[in-house]
């Protein structure tokens, strides 16, 4: 009997705790999803690769919120903004398993900028901001740090440092032969006696998390984005030695954007007719530009809903 054909792990993030380690962790690799997105924009290749690395970022923290729908679960939101680089504004979420970004660059500035600018060559002197969002309780907290490393991996593992005092490794890698395929490594220590939280206070002893994170480091980029390794499998080649490592199920990404004429339609009746008039061309359409997605949504003036 031949053996079943198995999808390749893409589109996935998948969870993990190491108890006795004191640590948690969560892996994701993107493909399809992340493709869909970056053709929507045809952005030069230096913003691709920036909006690639800051999707698989925002799947990889945001895919640690508790579990649920886009409608229940909880939202992450990765900003990064400056005034004086070549990119003005980078934004992304990710809400129940769904995943969006888009980036406003300069574009005259990019074309006289190296072919594969630094972080500091794209954004200057800027700053990251994360947010958490927590639909069960309502919460809102963000932290803010500057954009001051090589990489969005480095300054979000800093953000983790100094704003909720949280130990973190965080790995991110594209596939050499395809760059719209990525992958991350996420590592976090636990205090002792828990198993995850959105935030957490740790001990000043960080011995078992030097040993996590000094395995984590040794994990490539070309593993982290190579379609034909199992995820389980990579986590697997981390931590085989631990007397336990707790796999958690499976989540799905999906390209999510909340757009839709029905919902554009709702939010533009809500404008008095007349401003709704000067918004519409001659023909008395208006046409609305969604960012996310990069379609262009026409609605006529004085069209509600259909909710």
């Amino acid at each position: 009997m031949n053996d079943p054909i198995r999808t390749p792990d893409l589109d996935l993030a998948l969870g993990f705790t190491i108890p006795e380690r004191h640590a948690r962790g969560r892996m994701v690799r993107l493909g399809p999803v992340l493709d869909r997105i970056l053709t929507a924009h045809d952005y030069p290749p230096p913003i691709e690769a920036l909006l690639a690395e800051a999707l698989t970022l925002t799947a990889l923290i945001g895919s640690t919120l508790k579990d649920g729908t886009k409608d229940t679960g909880g939202q992450l939101t990765l900003q990064a903004q400056t005034e004086s680089g070549i990119v003005s504004l980078l934004v992304c979420d990710y809400r129940g398993g769904e995943l969006r970004g888009y980036v406003q660059f300069d574009a005259d500035r990019l074309a006289d900028a190296p072919s594969d600018p630094s972080l500091f060559a794209l954004f200057g002197t800027g700053y990251l901001a994360i947010t958490f969002d927590q639909a069960a309780t309502g919460e809102r907290y963000q932290g803010i740090v500057p954009l001051d490393g090589d990489s969005l991996a480095e300054v979000a593992a800093q953000y983790f440092v100094q704003s909720e005092q949280i130990p973190t490794l965080i790995r991110l890698g594209a596939n050499p032969h395809n760059p719209r395929i990525t992958g991350g490594l996420f590592l976090q220590h636990l205090p002792e006696g828990e198993e995850g939280r959105e935030r957490l206070h740790v001990r000043d002893d960080h011995a078992e998390w030097e040993h996590v994170a000094v395995l984590g480091g040794t994990m490539g980029a070309d593993e982290l984005a190579d379609e034909s390794l199992p995820l389980e499998t990579l986590v697997w080649r981390l931590f085989n030695e631990e007397s336990e490592v707790r796999i958690l199920p499976a989540q799905s990404i999906v390209r999510g954007c909340r757009c839709s004429p029905d919902y554009i339609a709702s939010v533009l009746a809500k404008f008095p007719i007349e401003d709704q008039r000067e918004m519409a061309d001659d023909s008395g359409m208006i046409t609305v530009d969604c960012a996310f997605c990069a379609q262009k949504f026409p609605v006529p003036i004085g069209e509600r809903s259909l909710s």
